[in-house]
């Protein structure tokens, strides 16, 4: 066998990166190597292709162990104690290894944690005014319920970060209570006493550069004022459970994640602290979820959830796909749950020592994300650190910068997301309760974590506002004539771009000459009109076509696919716009809107 294999393949001569590149550049015939085959990511991230042994890889250290003990959270919204622990035990049934409780005044752990073996099943705490009270509660339940020390698994969450960076303030006794919290849980290694969380700012519209620096400068931040009130660095360093966010670009979030393990050992180090315990639980992102097309969020979790687990981190919470725009129901929080069940054991992700290990490509972009986010850790320490940089609004101002980076590229289509500006579901019909009008956060000094499609939702809810007023949902109708191939693929890209509205868009109609279908189109029940053909057929018909359909009909919006040479002749004529791959769709469909509503009655 072995000189079988020998000889099938002795005569393939290795391949050198140098002649892949000659080859590939040949092919581009002409065409940028960068600009076509380089991927820029809004981390100013600059990816190569492809990677092989020729490339030079600063392999990280310290990038966390392999998840095979993974957490699979679900959130129990413990309004009282009965309702509360009747979740919990459902969801335990269902499969989940992990609970997060939100916890209210009233909460008592011997009520709420009835059935539960917290031998066996990681238990945290969202905590408010009554932390310490309940922490005393708690730990004593587990004491006297035979709970072994070093089994007592989870966290306490305070919202220390997340409350100072969406209202802007911090309450005068958190430091204190976090302090307490420490001392609490001395006796309980693997029991976490504080939580930062950075998943307000990818939330807000950050690249991953930008919350890895943010949750290490917090990190200090917290340190400084612990430290000030008698607590050591080794314990602050034992104590910690870092909430992070997990968005859409899926190998760089697995870099990211990678890319903090091993900036926050390097921070560790600066502090003396050569070996320390934390945790790092993920969370699907705010951010990347729709409410148009909502069953797409599984998709998304989905990526999300692989990004987290092959990142290497210990726990992940999978918000229910319908969370954003009602009560999620109990077969949406199941579904949720099942995700990462699927990939831990049908996938065999806590099975198999991690996959991306020694990836030159996950190195790489760990690496270029770590260089990044030292580089802006560095910035913000070397100019005041953490709470100067959110007073005085660094902070804020550097996330709104990438974040309208971002809605311009959702915008434009260039950030493709599905079932929102790319490929909709036109066959949903979306309660306009539902959808937010947009980013109303009036001041600038504090995030307000968001969804990114918020702008296209606004354009959505005009469309379902206008139905309710009139009863009359728009129609478009893809006018098509010429080439086949060409009207084919101009009414298919109409097709996908108008129908993020909300409007009925129709099925392309051929015709065997312009001028056919410009008398039909007039004459139809249409409220909109595309012309759909080739740049010749353009060129030869265009004007005649607008000329003749204007001679029939005054009131509809006539719009063209493509981008014709001569738009100066044709707006002459009447076509009140056009529709290609450089629209804007958020202001291309609102200049629909506002002259369909203008001939739209009740």
């Amino acid at each position: 066998m072995n000189d079988t294999k020998k000889s099938l393949f002795s005569e393939f001569s290795p391949v050198s990166k140098q002649e892949w590149l000659e080859k590939v550049n040949v092919d581009l015939k002409g065409a940028d190597f960068d600009k076509t085959l380089v991927w820029k990511n809004l981390s100013n991230i600059n990816i190569q292709p492809f990677y092989n042994t020729e490339d030079t890889i600063t392999q990280l250290k310290n990038t966390g162990e392999n998840s095979q003990d993974l957490v699979n959270y679900r959130l129990i919204d413990a309004c009282c104690n009965e309702s509360g622990n009747k979740l919990a035990l459902k969801a335990i049934e269902e499969g989940m290894n992990g609970l997060i409780f939100k916890i209210c005044e009233n909460c008592k752990a011997a009520e709420l944690l009835q059935g539960i073996n917290l031998n066996q099943i990681t238990v945290s705490f969202i905590l408010g005014n009554n932390a310490i009270e309940f922490a005393k509660d708690f730990l004593n339940f587990a004491s006297k319920n035979g709970v072994k020390a070093e089994n007592l698994k989870g966290y306490f969450n305070t919202s220390l970060i997340s409350n100072y960076v969406t209202s802007g303030t911090v309450e005068a006794t958190a430091f204190d209570t976090a302090a307490e919290l420490i001392k609490l849980t001395a006796n309980y290694p693997n029991f976490k006493a504080i939580t930062i969380s950075g998943t307000e700012y990818l939330d807000s519209g950050a690249n991953q550069v930008q919350e890895i620096a943010y949750t290490l400068n917090s990190l200090v931040y917290v340190i400084d004022e612990l430290t000030k009130r008698g607590v050591e660095v080794q314990s602050v360093f034992n104590n910690l459970n870092f909430n992070l966010a997990i968005g859409l670009e899926y190998f760089v979030e697995i870099g990211k994640f990678r890319a903090f393990n091993n900036l926050l050992s390097e921070v560790a180090n600066k502090y003396g602290v050569s070996d320390f315990s934390n945790t790092i639980t993920a969370k699907t992102s705010i951010w990347s979820k729709s409410v148009t097309d909502a069953e797409t969020n599984l998709l998304r979790c989905t990526t999300e959830a692989m990004s987290a687990i092959l990142g290497n981190v210990d726990g992940v919470l999978i918000d229910a796909y319908d969370k954003e725009f009602k009560d999620s129901s109990d077969f949406s929080s199941r579904i949720a749950g099942n995700i990462t069940t699927i990939l831990r054991e049908e996938s065999y992700f806590g099975k198999v020592s991690n996959p991306v290990d020694g990836s030159y490509y996950i190195e790489e972009v760990s690496t270029k994300i770590a260089e990044k986010a030292l580089e802006l850790f560095k910035s913000i320490e070397s100019n005041g650190g953490f709470a100067v940089a959110f007073e005085n609004e660094t902070i804020q101002q550097q996330i709104a910068e990438i974040r309208l980076q971002k809605i311009k590229l959702i915008s434009q289509r260039r950030l493709p997301m599905v079932g929102i500006n790319k490929y909709p579901n036109l066959m949903e019909t979306v309660k306009i309760e539902v959808l937010s009008s947009g980013d109303d956060a009036a001041s600038t000094k504090v995030l307000k974590p968001r969804r990114a499609s918020l702008e296209i939702e606004a354009i959505r809810k005009t469309t379902e506002e206008l139905v309710a007023k009139t009863g009359v949902r728009p129609i478009v109708e893809l006018a098509s004539f010429g080439n086949l191939t060409m009207r084919k693929a101009r009414a298919a890209f109409a097709y996908d771009f108008i129908g993020v509205s909300g409007f009925n868009v129709q099925q392309e109609k051929s015709f065997a000459s312009a001028f056919e279908a410009a008398e039909s189109s007039a004459k139809s029940n249409s409220n909109v009109v595309v012309i759909c053909s080739s740049d010749q057929d353009y060129d030869e018909n265009a004007v005649a076509f607008v000329k003749a359909f204007r001679a029939l009909n005054t009131d509809k919006v006539l719009l063209l696919a493509g981008a014709p040479a001569n738009m100066n002749e044709l707006t002459e004529a009447g076509l009140d716009g056009c529709v290609n791959m450089r629209s804007d769709v958020i202001a291309s469909i609102s200049s629909i809107q506002q002259k369909i509503q203008k001939s739209i009655k009740a």
